[in-house]
């Protein structure tokens, strides 16, 4: 048994997982029957000699290949694997996606599987209902949370499992790729919740491939090779020792991607003396008014074409169009530009970049505000983008319409990706003899 801390939710200690591999069927009876216990296998270590710990109320990432012993890993904290060797201790109530779906009967529809698993992790009925709501809202799944989960495709799934996964107050939250198969959309409400999860002082360990997400969520990292533990440590150094490694092992920053996007003439077109707009579909939650709904909004590149792929350094033109049914002043439009972690990495309206001037309205009409920019060297990856209209002044106003997170635009950048920005610096080396330096505390 391992003495643990108080301040500690999961304790690993020479932890190691064994399988005996065969190369034919026949081979495991061979052996079980041989009367000198004759080998007919070969052993594989999934894991091999791991420890480590992690404190209460921290987030924890697990890197690695495939096949480097991740999802064992997590799978043996869980209980669902026996260990070979070492001891496993945690302090506090678990809730875990390792597999897509796992813990859900098929045939049940999704509201009673999110009876059945409250059940299996203790709850009564009285208490699932009173967490129903909160499920249902944030799974976000429609009219098919009533039907049989075998109608699902993997996004519902992840979803719904990631929505039980979280409502259900736990002490610690194990999450193994569950993510990677839901939207951008999705994963950013996901990334958002871990904050709030964070803040309430829930364990988290958290296996991804996306770096991104490793260091924006973590404050240590375990980094496992072929089964063994290569280093456990703070995220900055891990991240970096490991991004060395893959540098150095092969150049995957500069792989062009065969991307083919061929959208609608997106400029202003005149048809029978009308300017014809893409028009914005919206759902999920929003904010709007009465008196002015934004009706399209998108980005076109310079050949005037709509456009959800961009290039760093390259030159863009996000168009807003918005529908007053009123005159109306003191009048700032905007977008806001977030990953999917829920980071806003730019943020534009018509009154910072627009020399601090405010647009007026003065009767019933359609405004359409185009903002031209040079897409600065920001990480490569998928983002979300929300406009907005309000009005008065930048430091005091009243948000009219809000559309959070309504486009989604992939951003390819061919340089190194170290950071969310990237800034032109200039560099100077000078050559000095060592006698002409003099080093002081």
């Amino acid at each position: 048994m391992i003495f643990m801390d108080s301040s500690v939710a999961i304790k690993v200690e020479n932890l190691s997982k064994c399988y005996k591999l065969y190369e034919k069927p026949t081979d495991r009876l061979k052996e079980s029957l041989h009367p000198l216990r004759k080998k007919y296998h070969r052993d594989f270590y999934a894991l091999q000699h791991v420890s480590f710990d992690i404190k209460r109320g921290e987030t924890v990432g697990i890197i690695g290949k495939n096949g480097s012993g991740k999802s064992t890993l997590l799978k043996m904290i869980t209980g669902v694997l026996t260990p070979s060797a070492g001891e496993i201790s945690v302090d506090g109530k678990i809730s875990a996606l390792l597999e897509l779906g796992a813990g859900f009967n098929p045939e049940f529809t999704g509201v009673e599987n999110i009876y059945m698993n409250g059940t299996i992790m203790g709850f009564s009925k009285l208490e699932m209902d009173a967490k129903l709501h909160d499920i249902i809202d944030f799974a976000d799944i429609g009219d098919f949370i009533y039907q049989p989960v075998k109608m699902y495709s993997s996004g519902m799934f992840a979803r719904l499992a990631f929505a039980v996964a979280i409502n259900i107050d736990p002490d610690i939250l194990i999450v193994d790729e569950a993510l990677s198969v839901g939207d951008v959309f999705f994963q950013n409400k996901c990334f958002k919740k871990f904050q709030e999860l964070k803040a309430k002082n829930v364990t988290i360990l958290f296996v991804s491939h996306d770096m991104g997400s490793i260091k924006q969520m973590t404050q240590r990292v375990l980094w496992l090779k072929q089964g063994q533990q290569t280093m456990f440590d703070t995220t900055e150094v891990v991240c970096e020792a490991y991004f060395n490694e893959q540098l150095n092992m092969q150049n995957e920053w500069n792989q062009d991607l065969d991307v083919v996007k061929d959208k609608i003439l997106a400029d202003i077109i005149k048809n029978d003396g009308k300017m014809i707009l893409p028009k914005l579909y919206t759902t999920g939650k929003k904010l709007v008014s009465d008196d002015v709904e934004i009706k399209s909004f998108f980005i076109k590149d310079n050949a005037g074409k709509q456009v959800d792929y961009l290039k760093v350094d390259h030159e863009y033109t996000a168009v807003l169009g918005a529908q007053f049914s009123n005159a109306m002043s003191n009048l700032i439009f905007g977008f806001v530009l977030e990953n999917n972690k829920g980071i806003v990495i730019l943020g534009v309206n018509s009154f910072i970049n627009g020399n601090e001037k405010l647009i007026e309205v003065t009767r019933p009409c359609v405004m359409m505000v185009e903002f031209t920019f040079t897409l600065p060297r920001i990480l490569k990856g998928d983002y979300l983008v929300s406009p907005a209209v309000a009005q008065g002044v930048q430091d005091k106003n009243v948000i009219l319409t809000w559309l959070p997170s309504i486009a989604h635009i992939t951003i390819e950048n061919f340089g190194y990706n170290l950071s969310l920005i990237e800034i032109e610096t200039g560099v100077k080396t000078t050559e000095y003899q060592p006698d002409c330096v003099e080093f002081v505390e």
